[in-house]
């Protein structure tokens, strides 16, 4: 067994969800989950494939979104693993609407900051073993640090 490091390529404000699935018709219904949560929701998904003709299928209402998640896809050569980027929305918006596709196993990650997936390789093919999403933590927020993050979330409604 080899381990191999993948990073996701993206835009440095590009969300991207990356997520274990199974079955050929797994990247309609990420399709359809995706398309009904927002209009102005802009996606590109790809789906790896893992038995018959062993294609990266793919879908999506923004081609760049649907290249790059294409690209990424094959850069990371998963059975059955499956990327989404999303644009004029975030994971948080979508998430649970994926969690219930029924072919949806796992979310490795879902998060707007750099990503390298770490890999098994065997004689059999690649699995994720875990991803590696963003910077260690650089302290414990303040009393003050609290209050924004408080804030924050309030003024963007994501808090009442």
């Amino acid at each position: 067994m080899q381990l191999v490091v993948v990073p996701i390529e993206k835009p440095e404000d590009l969300n991207v969800i990356l997520g274990q699935a199974h079955f050929i018709k797994t990247v309609e219904d990420l399709h359809e989950a995706l398309v009904g949560t927002s209009p102005h929701l802009r996606f590109g998904l790809a789906f790896c494939e893992a038995s018959g003709k062993c294609l990266v299928r793919r879908s999506g209402n923004d081609p760049e979104l649907e290249d790059l998640a294409v690209r990424n896809a094959l850069a990371l050569g998963v059975g059955h693993c499956f990327v989404v980027f999303v644009r004029e929305g975030y994971p948080v918006n979508v998430l649970n609407q994926l969690k219930q596709v029924p072919e949806v196993c796992t979310v490795h990650c879902a998060t707007a900051n750099r990503v390298e997936v770490v890999l098994a390789e065997t004689d059999l093919g690649r699995g994720v073993l875990g991803v590696i999403d963003g910077s260690p933590p650089l302290g414990v927020e303040t009393d003050q640090d609290m209050a924004d993050r408080k804030s924050l979330l309030r003024s963007i409604g994501y808090k009442l």
